[in-house]
């Protein structure tokens, strides 16, 4: 029995069973059935053949990137410091960082170590599909050694074992995330990319049968009797709406409709993908596992809401300038800079349907007399939900609804930040709120004197809300009052550039990196209590990552948000970095980036 075997327009036509039969009977002569059921060719082994070696590919680069993150989280002092380490850490991390320009993607391609995962899939993918022989059977109208051509039937196995992976990669709590150390949100291109290679090795499933049965002769006769070929053209149909509008410039421009349309269309695409594949062999067995793996990964955050968070919690909002609203959620858990959390607001409507995520822009009290942490979220209203929000906020001040919380999420992966001796936080635009965790971070192991090493905290925020200063310092100085923190002197430095301002002639002041901020007149300073710089003008990126990480012998944790054109000038200098280390130059002998993705 092969896949032109099973035929008739009823679905199930025979007994359900997890596995279809592997028994075979051949007619051919002896040397014609010994090359029928040569390894590369028998159909009732070729499931084991391809799905299993797309399955044990697969599990291969997540255990490299597992034994990876976790031999570098729990490296010891001792080994951190050998030049040698260093050496490995950087020439990973350069992989990570460097990016090049292509225009084929409209922007920044995959980093080189993306890009690299990606390169090995593609090989992987085409040798299995390409290299075993042959394409076709070498059928005559008087001998036949199956209906279902070679080429077709392989990467139909393939195509099948990407789904649990293509499904499971998006979710936020998954298996893999767990293992690799890389957040869900960072998974999103991998999803992606896992989603293509299922598509490409759908289209080689496809076209074979089209061009056998046209040779045939009976296209039309097995498209009206055989649900096999409707079922999978459905399938393929919605699977192609799928990654064509994930597409950047088409998703981007049309997000809404893709976002409302993405579920039912991945609905349909399983539901015509599982009646397509009609229990042959062990194809149920991956469809059972993506079931169970999407389930947990859909339940757990589910039930960490309801049974850790609860339904008590209530958010309240303010506006903190003309275009920042500040939300407020007393809380009784843990999480660590950079995280996020997904909120899901009560009584908003249709809002309440849909989770939003945050970046979360505090961090716990260190002192238990203090009471209740407070999650806060600074946020740039766009429109929806947000500018509902702010409407209602600039409204009523401090008005409160009920939330439901999902989170933490993300975040700094393997050394805190604070152990670095240089902590460089670089924010533009709505990612000012970013830099506000690792800062008060910061200043709880500055206070710790000769328990930590961190030196220096530096922080450069580029913005056009004049009224940033104020609140920025508000938010530290109600960290440091409550818990009971002096304020830092030589260890904290604060640049905010205003790009926003304009100079003595009245013209606008957003200036290139070729052009040098303007410190503004001390009169029309904000800050009062905190060492906060304020210019006009764009701070050069460049010169200030550079310069920290030129310092001799100091390491460095950067921590990046903001639009796509700053993030691309911080990771090239990082990459920078890291050829100095590797080429044992003068300057710091670790450099780490962690950059915000959700800019």
């Amino acid at each position: 029995m092969d896949h032109g075997d099973m035929t008739g327009t009823p679905w199930l036509d025979q007994p359900v069973m997890l596995h279809s039969s592997r028994m075979a009977t051949c007619s051919l002569n002896p040397s014609q059935c010994a090359y029928r059921n040569g390894h590369w060719r028998y159909w009732y082994e070729s499931d084991h053949v391809y799905a299993l070696a797309a399955v044990y590919f697969f599990v291969a680069v997540i255990g490299v990137c597992c034994i990876g993150f976790w031999t570098q989280r729990f490296a010891p002092t001792s080994l951190r410091k050998k030049t040698w380490w260093q050496n490995v850490v950087a020439r990973i991390r350069f992989l990570s960082y460097r990016h090049h320009d292509v225009a084929i993607f409209r922007g920044r391609a995959p980093s080189l170590g993306i890009s690299l995962l990606l390169g090995v899939g593609a090989i992987f993918f085409l040798a299995m599909t390409l290299g075993p022989q042959p394409y076709y059977w070498p059928n005559t109208p008087t001998l036949s050694y199956g209906s279902s051509p070679p080429i077709a039937t392989r990467t139909g196995w393939m195509a099948l074992a990407c789904l649990p992976f293509m499904i499971v990669l998006p979710t936020k709590a998954n298996m893999i995330a767990s293992l690799t150390g890389v957040s869900h949100e960072r998974l999103i291109v991998f999803h992606n990319w896992v989603g293509w290679a299922m598509f490409a090795l759908a289209l080689v499933h496809t076209f074979p049968f089209i061009v056998f049965h046209i040779w045939k002769g009976d296209m039309v006769n097995v498209w009206n009797t055989s649900v096999v070929y409707w079922t999978g053209v459905v399938a393929l149909i919605a699977q192609a709406y799928l990654q064509v509008f994930s597409l950047r410039f088409i998703r981007d421009r049309f997000y809404e409709f893709f976002k409302a349309t993405h579920y039912l269309a991945a609905i349909i695409f399983v539901i015509f993908f599982f009646i397509h594949c009609d229990f042959r062999l062990s194809s149920w067995d991956y469809f059972i596992a993506t079931g169970v793996l999407y389930t947990l990964s859909f339940l757990y955050p589910q039930i960490r809401t309801y049974f850790e968070f609860g339904l008590r919690h209530r958010a309240s909002f303010t506006m903190v300038s003309d275009s920042t609203l500040k939300v407020t959620i007393p809380i009784d858990t843990a999480w660590r800079p950079g995280q996020h959390m997904f909120l899901r607001f009560i009584h908003m409507g249709v809002h309440a349907f849909t989770a939003h995520p945050f970046t979360i822009c505090s961090i716990p009290v260190t002192r238990s007399s203090t009471g209740k942490s407070k999650l806060t979220f600074y946020v740039h209203p766009r429109g929806g939900l947000t500018g509902r929000l702010a409407n209602i906020a600039s409204q009523r001040p401090g008005f409160s609804v009920p939330v439901l919380l999902d989170g933490p999420y993300g975040g700094v992966q393997g050394r805190p930040l604070h152990t670095y001796d240089h902590i460089l936080i670089v924010a533009c635009g709505a990612g000012a709120g970013f830099s506000l965790p690792f800062v008060m971070d910061g200043l709880v192991r500055l206070a710790r004197g000769a328990e930590n090493k961190l030196l220096k905290i530096q922080v450069v925020i580029a913005t056009r809300d004049t009224q940033l200063v104020q609140w920025y310092e508000e938010a530290l100085m109600e960290y440091l009052e409550d818990n009971g923190l002096e304020i830092p002197s030589e260890s904290l430095d604060i640049s905010v550039y205003q790009t926003g301002r304009s100079n003595s002639q009245g013209n606008s002041t957003f200036k290139g990196a070729e052009g040098p901020a303007e410190k503004l007149d001390e009169t029309i300073q904000i800050s009062r209590h905190l060492p906060i710089n304020v210019f006009s003008g764009r701070p050069d990126i460049t010169k200030v990552i550079r310069d920290a990480t030129l310092q001799l012998e100091h390491s460095v944790g950067i921590a990046a948000c903001g639009p796509k054109e700053m993030l691309k000038t911080v990771q090239d200098e990082a990459a920078a970095a890291q050829v100095r280390i590797m080429n044992s130059e003068s300057g710091a002998r670790e450099v780490y980036l962690h950059s915000e993705v959700f800019s």
